[in-house]
């Protein structure tokens, strides 16, 4: 891991982005915003699921006042995404934490001078969010997809939060494909100290976008470049947030939860581990405490790993070796192995 990029340290509500802050994982309602009830329920799940930063859409003027209630009625900073309507803004800087609006794609200077003012008086940032699929005209005509066309466009736009005298700012610069974002983060890392929020946007289903963002974002934070991400999948949006979370645990980032190591199975094994791991995955999402439990189906790599872990399981004909903080206690049946691995791992959740 490369040390950090050393950023400027901006307030979202009760966190920080950027500067020494941790990296934070954030994800976006799909719900009607309007809707408060059914809004606030999906952020109540979010919040569970471990999401640390939430941002809903306010296209129109009814929802940026549903905001006043939705914000009361959650724990998490509270992120809105406006597009071209100052007035939408103004109405909105009211209740949230952030705002996600690109200065230049909301008239004239007086308009953008008014949300300026909001957001000091409210004392909410901003984050401009580039993406590649959305260039202004004359940028495409000069670059066409390429990375320097996001890096310029960002710069227009905080030129003119520059100009007002505004730099609580963070700054996105998304493409769909992981070379091209990936590199536009780059160039733009090295010409600023703003913030980034980092996300390879439209990734698509679960899988393949799974694939994209933590390439994209694991290669991008193993150069010290990122601090705050947002994983875009078309699915539900907790799995935005478990997919995020783990990018940051396997690079080391974070440490929360019950990590699961397990083996991919072969002729040999003795243990039905993709169930068992399924099982306790479902099971022990909302544990914060870090644990980390092995399941492994055969005596090869097994003792090894279940050593290393707080709990692990062997697979071992007939019963099974349980290990706990790197000793064999006992021998576990079949029939017994997820009762038994679970209550361990709950037990040593409530110390």
């Amino acid at each position: 891991m490369t040390e950090r990029r050393k950023s400027r340290k901006i307030k979202v509500g009760k966190l920080f982005i950027g500067g020494d802050a941790p990296i934070t994982v954030q994800s976006m309602t799909t719900t009607d915003t309007t809707d408060v009830k059914a809004t606030v329920e999906q952020i109540h799940g979010l919040e569970d699921a471990g999401c640390d930063i939430i941002r809903v859409s306010a296209p129109t003027m009814e929802a940026a006042k549903a905001l006043k209630e939705i914000k009361e009625n959650m724990h998490i900073p509270l992120v809105v995404d406006i597009h071209f309507d100052y007035r939408i803004a103004l109405e909105a800087v009211k209740y949230v934490d952030k705002l996600r609006i690109n200065p230049g794609n909301i008239g004239n200077t007086d308009k953008v001078q008014q949300v300026v003012n909001a957001c000091k008086n409210y004392g909410v940032p901003m984050r401009i969010g580039v993406n590649l699929g959305s260039l202004e005209k004359d940028l495409f005509d000069k670059y066409g997809y390429a990375p320097e066309a996001m890096v310029e466009s960002a710069m227009r736009h905080l030129k003119i939060l520059e100009d007002l005298n505004f730099y609580d700012t963070i700054v996105s610069l998304k493409a769909s494909d992981v070379p091209r974002m990936a590199q536009a983060y780059r160039l733009f890392a090295r010409k600023t100290d703003y913030p980034l929020h980092l996300g390879v946007t439209e990734a698509g289903s679960k899988i393949p976008g799974t694939v994209k963002s933590a390439m994209g974002i694991g290669m991008l934070l193993s150069e010290g470049i990122g601090d705050t991400i947002r994983i875009s999948l078309s699915e539900d949006p907790k799995e935005e947030v478990k997919v995020g979370r783990l990018i940051l645990r396997a690079l080391g980032l974070r440490n929360e939860g019950v990590q699961v190591t397990s083996c991919p199975t072969c002729a040999r094994t003795e243990v039905d581990v993709i169930k068992l791991v399924a099982q306790l995955e479902n099971a022990t999402e909302k544990i914060k405490k870090p644990i980390k439990v092995a399941v492994m189906g055969c005596a090869v790599n097994g003792p090894g790993e279940s050593r290393k872990a707080d709990i692990g399981i062997v697979g071992a004909p007939g019963n099974h070796l349980l290990y706990k903080e790197g000793k064999i206690v006992k021998r576990v049946n079949d029939n017994e192995i997820y009762e038994v691995l679970l209550s361990e791992i709950n037990q040593m959740a409530t110390k």
